[in-house]
């Protein structure tokens, strides 16, 4: 029940706060205190007012925000692993994410050349057909 709470929570949290409304109003938080310095003669209370809030709101953002972020990219995972499995593409991708740095590293390497090995052959491909075409033409013309 918490873990539905905080959840529910952390998601209008973090859908307020990205808000042009939300910023607009931190700025007009911003402007008023700037314009009270004079009222209150620029004090060590006038400043400690900003840097406490600022620094309470910034300590628990980072949490629910991290929080949003996390479960974002298990749900993205999650689905890109279903369509891995239903599809042609090789399972053995599946949970790489779970691997270090350097081991993923390692895949998107192996990845990348076999990309451009593909591609390499495409384009000998296409050459190879228009060259035949060219000849073909040319057998024609004659």
């Amino acid at each position: 029940m918490f873990e539905k709470l905080f959840t529910s929570i952390a998601n209008k949290v973090a859908h307020l706060a990205g808000l042009p409304l939300t910023f607009a109003a931190c700025c007009l938080i911003v402007v008023v205190w700037a314009v009270s310095g004079p009222v209150f003669d620029f004090s060590d209370t006038w400043q400690l007012v900003i840097n406490t809030g600022t620094t309470i709101i910034t300590f628990l953002m980072v949490f629910l925000i991290q929080n949003t972020q996390n479960r974002d990219g298990a749900a993205i995972q999650a689905k890109l692993d279903e369509l891995i499995r239903v599809s042609e593409g090789h399972n053995h991708f599946i949970g790489i994410e779970h691997l270090t740095e350097t081991e993923v590293e390692e895949i998107r390497d192996k990845c990348e050349r076999a990309a451009k090995r593909h591609d390499q052959k495409i384009a000998d491909m296409a050459a190879k057909k228009a060259v035949a075409q060219k000849r073909s033409s040319k057998k024609q013309a004659a």
